[in-house]
């Protein structure tokens, strides 16, 4: 497909990497002529330099051909701006970045008017990601299928795990939890296991269950931890405001402290949430985070603009506290930082956002015989876990997995159907009707259902 990327920053250059490598044509448009020019040079792609949201820049880009235009630019007005143009002049599909949390209530009204096809908002899929470990304090990631129904958790296996030293194919006889582990991490090394496969104590095992046998999975294997009943973020950003509401949408009440350096940002926290405390203090210095009680909450979450900050505050509460961490980076790619550092869960807002996109990408482009409803890059980047909805008879229906000719480091981890989840066995098939869940290794280039054929 072509492909107009407009906004050259972190997301606008991960999203041109990841959708140059699966084979499309990809534009870039920014303003900025040095920043176009390097990554036009070293993807190997067009670069237009302009403001995309002016008509001859686009034409210039190919909008009449394009298939997808995406506007990722520092500013919300700019991205519909452009997505409008696009609309009316090239009939392309349109995706627009948009984080301001005014615009919330106004999304399907903009998404209607403007024909946009699409919207993200990075710092807000980012908050969903994290509320969701706060609810289930075991897990270090957790990734969502079948409108959130199916899980796919990682965790680390305890040196008092009963299940330490057992074979895959030996765990229901130690755990009652109806679970499919369906990656394992190592150290450096990433690998979809089999049956004889050994867990050992620090393994990072990835599973997919329903959230129930995911609870009870962890409380048998002696990873259940404490309800969440406190959190304390450094960082009033975006991502926090969402955090603290979405978590006051929660049932259970859980006392939030947010310390932030600027004050007119603690005055937009503190006036949209009362309960929320709010203290206007570097919370990168040691001394402001033990003054503020950090050694007595549950979950602390690194949330300020700069990585390298975020990363050493982590490590700092870690000696001081016994607290879940969870550290947000931006620049840096995940998969970059030493396994060894002790981070929590790490959480990448653009990396979030560009899988989506990625996805919605993958679906345009893909056969009509299936619909792409999920995509995750997990490990690192190194592993893809796809949920797709079957629609019509294929070439990979109704015959038993053993004895389709799969391709190596592709497993088919799930099958919902009529709203049950299938373990998949040799004999299990997929139908017509049915969401299921794969897992394969990102360098098998699984792009369509079928592709997990030899």
């Amino acid at each position: 497909m072509n492909i107009i990327i407009i906004g050259c920053g972190k997301i606008g250059a991960s999203l041109a990497e990841q959708l140059n490598s699966e084979g499309h044509n990809i534009t870039i448009v920014d303003r900025n002529e040095k920043a176009v020019s390097s990554l036009a040079l070293s993807l190997d792609i067009i670069g237009v330099t302009g403001n995309g949201a002016m008509l001859d820049v686009q034409k210039e880009a190919g909008v009449e051909t394009a298939d997808i235009l995406i506007a990722v630019t520092g500013s919300d007005e700019v991205n519909m701006l452009c997505c409008l143009i696009a609309k009316k002049e090239g009939h392309c599909y349109t995706v627009a970045r948009i984080r301001n949390a005014e615009y919330e209530n106004e999304i399907e009204y903009l998404k209607q008017e403007l024909g946009l096809s699409y919207v993200i908002n990075p710092e807000k899929m980012c908050a969903r990601e994290i509320v969701r470990l706060l609810r289930f304090p075991s897990a270090l990631e957790i990734e969502s299928f079948y409108r959130g129904r199916i899980d796919m958790v990682k965790m680390k296996i305890s040196p008092d795990s009963p299940v330490v030293n057992t074979a895959l194919k030996d765990l229901t006889r130690k755990v009652s939890a109806k679970v499919l582990i369906c990656i394992l991490e190592r150290g450096k090394e990433v690998v979809i296991p089999s049956g004889n496969t050994v867990l050992e104590a620090g393994d990072q095992i990835s599973f997919i269950a329903k959230p129930a046998e995911s609870l009870a999975f962890a409380r048998e294997c002696k990873l259940e931890k404490l309800p969440v009943n406190s959190v304390f973020m450094v960082g009033g950003g975006k991502i926090a405001y969402y955090v603290a509401e979405l978590l006051e949408t929660l049932k259970k009440k859980i006392s939030m402290k947010v310390v932030e350096i600027n004050p007119a940002t603690c005055n937009i926290i503190a006036d949209r949430f009362p309960n929320v405390i709010v203290i206007n203090a570097d919370g990168s210095k040691k001394s402001t985070l033990i003054e503020e009680g950090v050694a007595n909450t549950d979950f602390f979450l690194s949330l300020t603009g700069i990585d390298e900050e975020n990363i050493i505050l982590g490590l700092v509460v870690d000696e001081l506290t016994d607290a879940r961490l969870i550290t947000k980076v931006n620049h840096m790619n995940p998969a970059e930082i030493p396994s060894g550092l002790s981070l929590g869960s790490i959480v990448c807002p653009n990396l979030i956002a560009s899988n989506a996109i990625v996805r919605f990408a993958r679906g345009l482009a893909g056969s009509h015989d299936f619909n792409i409803e999920a995509l995750y890059k997990v490990a690192g980047g190194r592993v893809e876990a796809q949920e797709y909805e079957i629609n019509s008879e294929s070439v990979i229906t109704g015959i038993p997995l053993k004895d389709l000719k799969t391709k190596s480091g592709v497993l088919v981890a799930a099958i919902i159907r009529d709203h049950q989840l299938i373990r998949p066995d040799g004999a299990a098939e997929m139908r017509v009707g049915d969401h299921v869940v794969i897992v394969t290794l990102a360098d098998r280039k699984i792009r369509d259902l079928v592709d997990i054929l030899e």
